[in-house]
């Protein structure tokens, strides 16, 4: 009996060991299937940079814009307790801080546009991202007179033409 049982195991372990073993190591390239295939693989590298740079402006922007509904309509209850004579120095503080961000949301996104424009592989969709840029300034304008509801909607816009790009890249 337990010689059946140890040769049972002698079988299992070279059954088990002539599986592992079973595949060739050998590798064989071929010059002409790398060359093919090296640029489809950098334009779709290209692509996903460019709209991984897009995705990160969507979540930078909601971000934004979901702070800016609150501060806004805070904003708003300030300036009507100033025009009472019942001024804060943080107002002004805060509205510099929100047309700061106003700001380099347009500078990103006239980077964006660049980049897009000047990458061979992201040219059509260029297209499609003009104007978004020219959105965030009209959004910067506007919270520089204090529109910052108009602003905040300006910006929606803007978003929404971001999601525009990343369907047709897709």
């Amino acid at each position: 009996m337990t010689k059946l049982i140890i040769a049972a195991c002698i079988l299992v372990s070279l059954s088990l060991t002539g599986f592992a073993q079973s595949r060739s190591r050998t590798t064989r390239r071929s010059t002409s299937k790398t060359a093919k295939t090296a640029p489809a693989e950098t334009g779709n590298a290209v692509k996903t940079e460019g709209a991984t740079r897009i995705a990160i402006q969507i979540k930078n922007l909601t971000t934004f814009l979901y702070l800016l509904g609150g501060v806004a309509k805070d904003l708003e209850a300030l300036d009507a307790a100033a025009k009472s004579g019942q001024a804060s120095p943080t107002v002004d503080r805060q509205k510099a801080q929100l047309k700061q961000s106003f700001e380099d949301f347009r500078v990103g996104l006239d980077q964006l546009e660049i980049y897009f424009r000047s990458t061979p592989e992201l040219q059509p969709y260029y297209v499609k991202l003009v104007g978004s840029a020219s959105g965030a300034a009209a959004a910067e304008d506007q919270a520089a007179q204090g529109h910052f509801r108009d602003a905040g909607r300006s910006l929606i816009g803007v978003v929404g033409r971001l999601a525009d790009v990343l369907v047709v890249m897709r």
